[in-house]
């Protein structure tokens, strides 16, 4: 009997001309075909997440790159849904900052916190500007080991591409990652470069895009992760 395919949500708008976007299908397939699944992707766009009764068919979710979103309130919304469910989850770039966002609010409370893209002069702005841009950039990350990501590649020392400018706030960083988020990816230079959920089936963010290798023909390590994790969550 054919395994039944598992469904999988990008929330994020759909830009044809964003190299993430054209990326994330394609590692999911690739994952999918060394996993021997079947998977069906849908673009969530935000501006329709105005409930979360759309939600609770999918299997996991990815939070895409292409920030800002049309609507931070309906990305936040999905994942929120994705955390408190604990479907499997997986930001990257622009779903690293919102994921971080996200728990911000509704796990610390942090009702005034803002992503510094969108309000800079925030006082609570847990999202701002990296000291360095990282647009086109390829640079080292250093993972912590007995980590979700870390077992996701089988090695603790990584090469991925950037195309951000935007991570956490140093002001906050240690209050942020202080309980159930935590630290699991530095650069060379000690940045934060990826976080992950404790208490969570999985539930891992990265500054990163590792999605940009499967326009290479290599399969990314966290989309065959996410698709394991979803199997897994949905036996």
């Amino acid at each position: 009997m054919p395994t039944p395919a598992l469904h999988l949500a990008l929330i994020g708008d759909y830009n044809p001309d964003v190299t993430a976007h054209q990326a994330i299908p394609v590692a999911l397939q690739q994952a999918a075909d060394a996993l021997g699944l079947s998977v069906q992707v849908q673009w969530l766009a935000t501006d329709t997440l105005t409930c979360t009764s759309a939600l609770h068919d999918f299997d996991g979710f990815w939070c895409v790159p292409g920030s800002p979103y049309r609507d931070v309130d309906g990305a936040l919304r999905a994942i929120r849904f994705a955390r408190e469910q604990g479907r499997p989850f997986l930001g990257t770039c622009g779903g690293f900052q919102h994921a971080v966002l996200e728990y911000a609010r509704n796990v610390l409370g942090w009702a005034d916190a803002q992503h510094g893209e969108l309000m800079p002069d925030a006082e609570r702005a847990v999202i701002t500007p990296l000291a360095c841009s990282m647009v086109e950039v390829n640079d080292t990350v250093r993972l912590a080991p007995y980590t979700r990501i870390a077992q996701s590649y089988g090695s603790l020392d990584i090469h991925e591409g950037y195309r951000c400018r935007y991570g956490i706030n140093p002001t906050f960083a240690d209050a942020l990652l202080q309980a159930n988020l935590i630290p699991t990816g530095h650069n060379s230079a000690g940045d934060l470069r990826a976080v992950e959920l404790l208490d969570h089936p999985f539930f891992v963010a990265t500054l990163f895009q590792p999605e940009r290798a499967a326009l290479k023909g290599i399969t990314p390590p966290l989309a065959i992760a996410l698709l394991k994790a979803c199997q897994e969550v949905s036996a």
